[in-house]
């Protein structure tokens, strides 16, 4: 896999989310200033809503753009001294196979990449903070919900 246009497709995501977002903003901010959301009475909250629906959004929009200057300033780069932020890794689980790639941000979003979906992770997340410095080969343990997760790592590049 190529970690490279790994790199491009992240970016591409993020990029139509954030074009999505502002789309979404700007008719959230018109909605929040519109005469007509003015309150007629003391229990109208239209107005009010669409403000903070607006402030939410344009919070959203602000990480979003962090997360792109993040994924531009990383260097696709081999793993030779353990996992870490960059990887992208094949776990073997109970199910199969599954890829991740061990980003600066973006948890949680899909990106499809040579015919696999590969999913984003943060070191903040469990899994990642498992990962961390970790090689191929090595089994890695997560609990969640009181639930122990093993899985291998069978491939990192």
């Amino acid at each position: 896999m190529d970690k490279a246009r790994l790199l491009t497709l992240i970016l591409k995501a993020l990029e139509a989310d954030r074009e999505v977002l502002s789309q979404q903003l700007a008719a959230s901010h018109e909605a929040a200033t519109h005469s007509e959301s003015k309150a007629e009475n003391k229990y109208d909250t239209r107005g009010l809503e669409a403000a903070y629906l607006a402030d939410g959004q344009r919070r959203r929009l602000h990480e979003i753009e962090l997360a792109l200057a993040a994924y531009r300033a990383l260097t696709p780069t081999a793993m030779t001294d353990g996992i870490r932020v960059g990887a992208l890794v094949e776990l073997a689980t109970p199910t199969g196979s599954r890829w991740l790639f061990l980003g600066p941000d973006a948890a949680g979003l899909k990106v499809r990449l040579d015919g696999h979906d590969v999913l984003v992770i943060s070191s903040r997340a469990p899994l990642g903070q498992a990962l961390l410095g970790r090689e191929e080969g090595d089994e890695v343990e997560v609990t969640v919900e009181g639930r122990v997760h093993r899985q291998e790592i069978v491939a990192v590049l």
